[in-house]
């Protein structure tokens, strides 16, 4: 269900302070009531991060609401949204996560990344305070996490680790080449590591001819 936003709350987000800015009042909007349930919500963001819409997704009990993939990114899809914030409260005040919490934003994060419209942060709200898994290092942490990545996509990033590794490793072995023939001229170690990159100690491990007479 779409949330009436006025024209002064259609802000451009800076941060989370922003967004909890505009869905504290949103909170507030509910009755008594509905506000000791969690709410989950949407916000659709333009490329310069205007907001374009906020949706309410869900509304379950006191401790969870149910949350389907596919009604979260629905609305953005239709509206070709750039990305998406997701918001949820905590009727109990309590900001940290839960587990179904980050497990939840695990899956939505790996959706958006399936459909085009990554998920930029998710906020847990009350009506005092908030948290936020970007500002967290939440979000990044998630995003590293394998549990939700499709089978195909799964494959085609541990390929592309592959090859990073192995630009790695010739990178790695072309520094060790040129740092040979530096030392072959007499270049110090120290002089060899700014222009390779290589640890100095790594250098002087690497073994050279003796110069003869």
């Amino acid at each position: 269900m779409p949330v009436r936003l006025t024209k002064e709350e259609k802000i451009k987000i800076l941060n989370a302070d922003d967004v909890f800015g505009i869905m504290q009042k949103i909170l507030l909007r509910e009755n008594k009531i509905n506000r000791k349930r969690e709410h989950l919500w949407a916000i659709g963001l333009e490329p310069n991060n205007q907001i374009q819409f906020i949706e309410l997704i869900s509304m379950g009990s006191k401790t969870k609401t149910i949350v389907e993939p596919m009604e979260v990114f629905s609305f953005a899809l239709q509206k070709k949204s750039d990305k998406i914030i997701l918001v949820h409260n905590h009727p109990s005040g309590e900001l940290e996560p839960s587990e179904g919490d980050k497990d939840v934003t695990d899956r939505l994060i790996q959706v958006g990344l399936i459909v085009d419209v990554p998920v930029v942060d998710h906020l847990i709200i009350s009506v005092e305070s908030f948290m936020s898994f970007a500002r967290e290092g939440l979000l990044e942490e998630l995003g590293r996490s394998l549990k939700y990545v499709p089978p195909y996509k799964l494959a085609a990033r541990i390929k592309e680790l592959a090859k990073a590794e192995g630009r790695k490793e010739e990178k790695l072995k072309l520094s060790k080449e040129m740092a040979k023939k530096l030392k072959i001229k007499g270049m110090t170690p120290e002089e060899i590591s700014e222009v390779t990159g290589l640890p100095v100690a790594e250098i002087k491990k690497i073994r050279v001819p003796k110069k003869k007479g």
